[in-house]
């Protein structure tokens, strides 16, 4: 017999943050509510509310590590259906400032899966739970608190299909996962909260996918998943050219108001600018399967929730709503999923606790937030808070990855751990990482 902590739980959007969420719930409260303003049974390819789902995600090595824990064979799935799968430091070649930083056996391994499949796999296990409701076509209109508005205790939604009204859910916890543009902030104000301090940092990113039909007239990847010459200071532009199941992507990344454009003549332009020439000789005679297409982002934001003086009992925040990072590092998707098993350790307690669960969310957010803001603020232009150790790590980590490209693997090996958050990054500040570092030539 289940020892339930509540009746219901309602999760205010169904993303992978919000499934990975529903998912550590379902152990918790006898039923849990999924509210999604779009549809998404059967559909597997990008959908209105998520912009960006057309474009190259990644799922790093944490992040692939947690979903086969959470739900069992789910890597083997994907691979049955054709997923590439590798080694992150065999099966992705790295440059940085145009050297490519040696390859090396990692055992961390790498699904170049996409998104939207991503979410579609996720989705199916999270619908077989028998507990789990999903909502489709439904918009969150607010949040619901007590008289004395020290918890929340249920949300207010309306189906967007015609005749829909609104109606109020009911809830012992709700949990925001809306992304960007979660209203949870406006809310609490609106109850007399104070403002959650936000932290930005401005880079003006643009990214532009083109996809094309396999097989390449010219291909540098073969057996592999993918090229990824890095943005840097140096080399602002960059790009990921990769292998998915049914196709192969670019996406091309420009920083600071430099806009890849979307006119097949233009978007090979771009992809002839790179450091890497074997990208534009394998696309150059390609046949696109559509028009590229490009998605804008201004800022990576996170909301420190955890310095809130006061908060409301009965509510948390996951996700792209808690912080939103700089898609070009792939850490979104992972970060959720790390987040999720601090969720899974507040509920084996009881009743999460806002206060707790924050802090603890926090130092999760730290590590990723430090390395990829951190690396954007190594842009001059890019506007944003540049303390002491921004500026260390701005001056030690080119040097890392520069001395990586000749080194033993070493380095290599060091470097994708960290970036692929299965170590912190303070792992790179060890003392014989340093001391490879310095000796390089």
């Amino acid at each position: 017999m289940v020892n339930y902590i509540g009746d219901h739980a309602v999760v205010l959007g169904g993303s992978i943050a919000g499934s990975l969420a529903a998912r550590m719930l379902s152990d918790a409260y006898r039923e849990v509510t999924i509210i999604e303003r779009d549809e998404v049974t059967g559909v597997s390819g990008p959908r209105r509310a998520i912009p960006q789902g057309h474009h190259i995600h990644a799922l790093l090595a944490r992040g692939k590590q947690i979903l086969d824990e959470v739900f069992p064979g789910f890597t083997d799935e994907l691979v049955s259906i054709g997923v590439p799968v590798g080694d992150f430091g065999t099966s992705l070649s790295w440059y940085f400032n145009g050297e490519m930083i040696r390859k090396t056996e990692t055992g961390l391994t790498c699904v170049a899966a996409g998104r939207p499949l991503l979410e579609d796999r996720i989705r199916r296990r999270i619908g077989a739970l028998p507990n789990v409701t999903i909502r489709e076509r439904t918009d969150v209109i607010g949040l619901v608190a007590s008289a004395d508005r020290r918890r929340i205790v249920g949300a207010r939604v309306q189906s967007r299909d015609e005749g829909g009204v609104e109606e109020v859910l009911e809830a012992d916890l709700v949990v925001d996962t809306t992304g960007r543009g979660s209203r949870t902030p406006r809310w609490l104000e609106e109850l007399g909260y104070p403002r959650v301090e936000e932290e930005q940092v401005k880079m003006d990113l643009t990214y532009t996918t083109c996809d094309f039909r396999g097989p390449l007239p010219y291909d540098p990847i073969g057996d592999d998943i993918a090229l990824i010459p890095v943005a840097t200071p140096a080399i602002p532009r960059g790009a990921i050219f990769a292998r998915l199941p049914d196709r192969y992507a670019v996406s091309l990344t420009g920083v600071l108001g430099d806009r890849p454009p979307t006119d097949h003549k233009g978007f090979l332009a771009y992809v002839e600018s790179l450091p890497v020439p074997e990208i534009h000789k394998a696309v150059r005679d390609a046949e696109p399967l559509g028009p590229a297409m490009s998605f804008h982002f201004p800022a990576s934001i996170r909301r420190h929730y955890e310095r809130l003086s006061s908060q409301p009992d009965g509510l948390l925040v996951m996700g792209d709503a808690a912080c939103i990072f700089n898609p070009v590092y792939g850490q979104g998707m992972t970060v959720a999923a790390i987040e999720s098993l601090v969720l899974r350790q507040h509920l084996e307690q009881g009743e999460p606790q806002p206060r707790a669960f924050f802090r603890d969310l926090s130092k999760v957010i730290d590590g990723p937030w430090d390395m990829s803001a951190g690396a954007d603020l190594g842009f001059p232009g890019v506007q944003g808070r540049r303390t002491m150790k921004v500026r260390m790590g701005n001056a030690y980590i080119p040097r890392l990855q520069a001395a990586a490209a000749t080194d033993d693997g070493t380095l290599s090996n060091a470097f994708l751990r960290a970036a692929g958050l299965v170590d912190p990054p303070t792992a790179l500040m060890r003392p014989w990482v340093i001391s490879r570092v310095l000796r390089a030539k």
